[in-house]
């Protein structure tokens, strides 16, 4: 059953479990059930094994501490340990009430959340965690749904992590390129240059970064996001209390009214402060070079996160001590309120990453996307529509597989082995798609890591921000595929990224003008 048909059957039920159910865990679940039985060939004990085996792979991987995984958990639980510091010290408070004053709409509320989405763009988890803490208080003021909130961070962290070569997937991505470029001599730009001469043919990245720009500038929304947000502003309701929501503290401790803006800022910037330079130093140690390429190469994300957040962790625990001057109530008691408080808030997120890499590790086992990969390698297609497909398939694999980096490690080698041998010119571009691609499939996907942190930072149950996304990333991905046909009919790179922006700008007009004609038709039956 390895490397068969069958190998996509796990993926399947979890996918269409969790759209059916709305239950994550529950779905997730039953594909690593699923796929433990198909690995084990149905056999009781090894399937039992497997079960295991994939349940502690997040903390015990060959012959080892997992400690990427690990770093990531303890990460998680020390940002839901900071909310809650900086919310018992009344710095949350504060800051809302700061950012009320001088953001005074919902469209500055929502282009301040963006440009901060694109500012860190050093790392997709760091943005994903980073940019909620920061922006959530301001959103929140604003009636901006938890659900539009995740929709920006998710749609601003990988498609500017994937186009910046100075981040942790600019490195990984060059060090890709550099193995499949080093074995021609067919092409003549350096690993670095291809990296950068992609990025415009990266049509995914650039349209849904030209969207989330648009949906945050206007009020247009629609499917689901549209009533959340109705929902948002009309009633105050950011969020549907009936469901779990990560990262949404159940307070059992006062919430001083005496807290200082200072108490929020401080250790969200020394979080941002001693991330990147542990990211530096890491990637510094590691590779022994202080050229920025090496460093993010080598850099150790998951540990630097982990030592920012234990730094901003005590330094929010001081800030709130320090108070006990002004307030005899601050006591050590109420910290490990806040403690347990910020650990129960983030405990959904763990359970979902845990489950998550459990089934990606059975999915890996069954060697899915290989399959998937080989399904393409072996079909007999015209050269000019392989830009297209490798697009279509890596949105297929990571959805399916929930990794876009794994799609990366798979497809890369494979559209380059192709394009090299059949047509040197659309290499790039086949490249590109396969990038675009993957960033599609991983937004899509409810099992994806990055999904499910970005609807952790944003405090928004997981299922409402996969539902919310979806039209909006398939709306992205259509325009994508419109692009990427045109590209390899004519040619020409310039060509297909004309169409990609006629059709998007396009869209933008028809969205505002039905926008436009609504509102004119309320405004007349209202007079």
């Amino acid at each position: 059953m390895i490397g068969t048909w069958v190998s996509i059957l796990p993926p399947l039920v979890a996918i269409i479990m969790v759209l059916a159910t709305k239950r994550v865990l529950l779905s997730l679940g039953s594909g690593i059930l699923t796929a433990a039985l198909l690995v084990a060939s149905f056999s009781p004990v090894e399937t039992l094994k497997n079960l295991w085996t994939a349940m502690i792979v997040s903390f015990w991987a060959d012959g080892g501490l997992n400690t990427y995984n690990i770093y990531i958990m303890v990460f998680i639980l020390l940002l839901g340990i900071i909310t809650a510091l900086v919310s018992l010290s009344g710095g949350s408070r504060a800051f809302a009430e700061w950012a009320i004053r001088r953001i005074k709409t919902r469209r500055g509320a929502k282009l301040l959340t963006v440009l901060l989405g694109i500012l860190i763009f050093v790392d997709d988890y760091f943005n994903a965690l980073a940019v909620g803490q920061i922006a959530r208080p301001i959103t929140d003021q604003h009636r901006i749904s938890r659900a539009k909130l995740a929709y920006f961070i998710d749609s601003t962290s990988a498609p500017i992590c994937v186009i910046s070569p100075i981040s942790s997937w600019g490195a990984f991505l060059i060090g890709q390129l550099a193995l499949i470029i080093g074995t021609t001599a067919a092409v003549s730009y350096s690993p670095l240059s291809a990296f950068l001469m992609m990025a415009p043919m990266n049509f995914y990245a650039l349209t849904t970064l030209a969207m989330v720009f648009f949906f945050a500038w206007s009020n247009v929304d629609f499917f689901e996001m549209k009533k959340h947000e109705k929902k948002a502003q009309e009633t105050g309701q950011l969020f549907n209390p009936n469901k779990e929501i990560p990262g949404q503290l159940k307070e059992d401790f006062p919430v001083h009214s005496y807290g200082r803006v200072t108490d929020l800022i401080a250790p969200i910037l020394t979080l941002v402060v001693v991330t990147l330079s542990m990211m530096v130093w890491t990637g510094y140690r590691i590779g022994g070079s202080m050229s920025v390429w090496t460093i993010f190469e080598n850099t150790d994300v998951p540990l630097s996160l982990m030592t920012g957040g234990l730094v901003a962790t005590l330094l929010a625990v001081i800030l709130y001590i320090s108070q006990k001057g002004k307030n005899e109530t601050a006591s050590i008691g109420l910290i490990g309120k806040a403690f347990i408080s910020g650990i129960k808030a983030m405990m959904p997120a763990i359970l979902i990453l845990i489950f998550a890499w459990a089934l990606t590790h059975l999915i890996g086992v069954l060697e899915t996307g290989l399959f998937l990969s080989n399904a393409v390698e072996q079909s007999n297609v015209p050269v000019q529509f392989l830009p297209v497909i490798m697009f279509v398939l890596a949105g297929l694999m990571a959805f399916s597989t929930g990794t876009s980096w794994g799609s990366f490690g798979i497809l890369l080698p494979i559209a380059g082995t192709i394009m090299i041998n059949a047509e040197p010119e659309l290499l790039l571009p086949s490249l590109a798609a396969v990038l675009a691609g993957a960033v599609f499939g991983d937004h899509c996907s409810p099992i994806s890591d990055t999904t499910i942190l970005s609807s952790t930072g944003a405090g928004s149950n997981h299922m409402d921000h996969v539902s919310t996304q979806l039209p909006y990333a398939l709306i992205a991905a259509g325009i994508s595929t419109i692009g990427y046909l045109i590209l390899g009919v004519t040619g020409s790179i310039w060509i297909g990224l004309g169409a990609v922006i006629i059709a998007t700008a396009a869209l933008f007009i028809l969205w505002t003008s039905k926008r436009n004609k609504s509102e004119m038709n309320i405004t007349t039956l209202a007079k």
